[in-house]
């Protein structure tokens, strides 16, 4: 049941993030503000003529949270097993590098910090190249 619920969401999340993301629906979007502020006169500014705009643009941004995260959590997953089959497929990358994304912020900022460090001891304030780090011992977790 969770598989059928989880697909169906995927399917409808990304039907969804298709059909909103063109310049169709922004310009419907458009087109219904200017047809609900043309009306404002009409119905004398009521508050009911305020509550249909502020109760559906409430509602749509609530859904479009739930959609957009979906997406995102997607491509964010989708981007790491790319970079992840990278780093496997490249002959002399550090593969200890695959799965970062399973490490804690402090091994993260340890790492970073670490990268930083041997960055400055190569003459660069910037973070240095995988190329010159695949060349140096960098441990990902303290062994104390």
């Amino acid at each position: 049941m969770d598989a059928v619920m989880e697909e169906t969401f995927r399917a409808l999340a990304e039907r969804i993030s298709n059909i909103v993301g063109t310049s169709w629906s922004f310009m419907t979007a458009i087109g219904l503000v200017v047809v609900w502020a043309v009306t404002g006169p009409l119905f004398g500014f009521s508050d009911t003529w305020q509550l249909v705009i502020n109760t559906g643009t409430t509602i749509i941004t609530f859904l479009m949270v739930f959609l957009i995260q979906n997406t995102q959590n997607r491509e964010a997953v989708s981007v790491q097993l790319k970079l992840d089959e990278l780093l496997c497929a490249v002959q002399g990358a550090r593969t200890e590098m695959v799965n970062l994304d399973a490490l804690s912020d402090a091994d993260l900022a340890r790492l970073r910090k670490e990268f930083e460090r041997l960055g400055k001891e190569n003459g660069s304030d910037a973070i240095m190249s995988m190329d010159t780090a695949s060349r140096t011992e960098i441990r990902l977790r303290d062994d104390d």
